[in-house]
């Protein structure tokens, strides 16, 4: 199960990591009121590209959400693994996938449609950034314990 859960993880990694190249000009403007036009602009035409007109290409990212805690379950239950391993990796991808389903794909999407004021779409952009950093720590920490325990 480890090679499934490992190549999940890596891909889930891999998207935040392409999410977070877009994220991360809001944190310059950290302390502004409001994110500058430029920027919003820039996250929010890739926001909407990845929520709406990638269609279907998002769902191997929702599948793969449903596919790794199932792999995660089977491991936990006949896996040879220790305890600690499930234990920790558990709740990791239930954080970092919870996260995600529960409010950074709204906001992602809400984003992408630009139809909130500046001060709004600022709060969205600078929330969505926070949410994929705890994304990020939660798969890291999910591949590490997932490789160290191999």
């Amino acid at each position: 199960m480890v090679p499934v859960i490992s190549a999940a993880t890596g891909f889930l990694i891999a998207v935040l990591w392409f999410d977070l190249m877009f994220d991360v000009q809001v944190w310059r403007h950290r302390r502004s009121p409001e994110v500058p036009e430029t920027v919003l602009d820039s996250i929010s035409a890739y926001y909407r590209r990845v929520t709406t007109t990638a269609s279907p290409m998002g769902r191997l990212v929702g599948l793969t959400m449903l596919v790794l805690p199932i792999a995660l379950m089977v491991q936990a239950i006949w896996g040879d693994e220790p305890l600690w391993v499930s234990v920790v990796s558990i709740p990791a991808a239930l954080i970092g996938i919870g996260l995600a389903a529960a409010r950074i794909f709204r906001q992602a999407r809400r984003l992408g449609t630009r139809r909130d004021p500046p001060a709004v779409q600022s709060e969205l952009a600078r929330g969505i950034f926070r949410a994929h950093i705890v994304c990020l720590a939660a798969m890291m920490t999910l591949l590490v314990v997932q490789l160290a325990g191999a």
